[in-house]
């Protein structure tokens, strides 16, 4: 686990990392607003889950920052990146406050989701221009991706040819001592 980032400087939001995203992935942005997420809803007072998409695998979608659903995951969602798994406890006024609170959670209710952000991607209709430009970096992402593998499997290669390398080493040593003192004069 890491430390418990404050989101807002009030105490309103609080993030913790629960699991890392991969050093690539990314996150939200202007032209990828619509995230799909897995979740789990507890009441922090009880501990009760009162919403969950882990039971039926489901994934919920919305748009960051369109105020679609409550500030806390507007607020915590921006500062995810995909494969990102994290712990986000928000007070009741970053959560569904005194009005709209569905029946199953008291308005006053302090909230925790664990939350798995799954994928970004452009809003319906996007302008072309960002999809593209979307799409051209992941193409150089996947080039640096090959590129680096390619690199890790010539640096095994070479690995593997020095030990071969040391292996003979040692064998020729080897065979060196076992012909050492037959010859001349010897085995009579």
């Amino acid at each position: 686990m890491y430390d418990v980032i404050d989101l807002t400087g009030d105490g309103g939001v609080l993030k913790t990392i629960i699991q890392k995203a991969k050093e690539n992935a990314i996150g939200p942005t202007e032209s990828l607003a619509v995230v799909d997420v897995h979740y789990e809803g507890i009441l922090a007072e009880t501990g009760e889950v009162f919403d969950t998409t882990r039971e039926d695998n489901s994934i919920f979608t919305f748009e960051v920052g369109a105020g679609t659903v409550i500030r806390a995951w507007d607020v915590a969602l921006r500062t995810m990146k995909v494969g990102e798994v994290a712990k986000i406890t928000c007070k009741p006024e970053y959560a569904y406050g005194s009005a709209g609170s569905p029946p199953e959670i008291p308005p006053d209710a302090a909230l925790i989701f664990e939350v798995e952000l799954v994928a970004c991607r452009p809003r319906k209709g996007s302008s072309l221009g960002s999809v593209s430009d979307e799409k051209a970096r992941l193409e150089e992402l996947k080039r640096q991706r090959e590129t680096a593998a390619a690199l890790k499997e010539e640096e095994k290669k070479k690995r593997e040819e020095a030990k071969a390398a040391a292996a003979a080493r040692v064998q020729a040593k080897l065979d060196s001592k076992k012909n050492y003192g037959k010859g001349k004069g010897k085995g009579k």
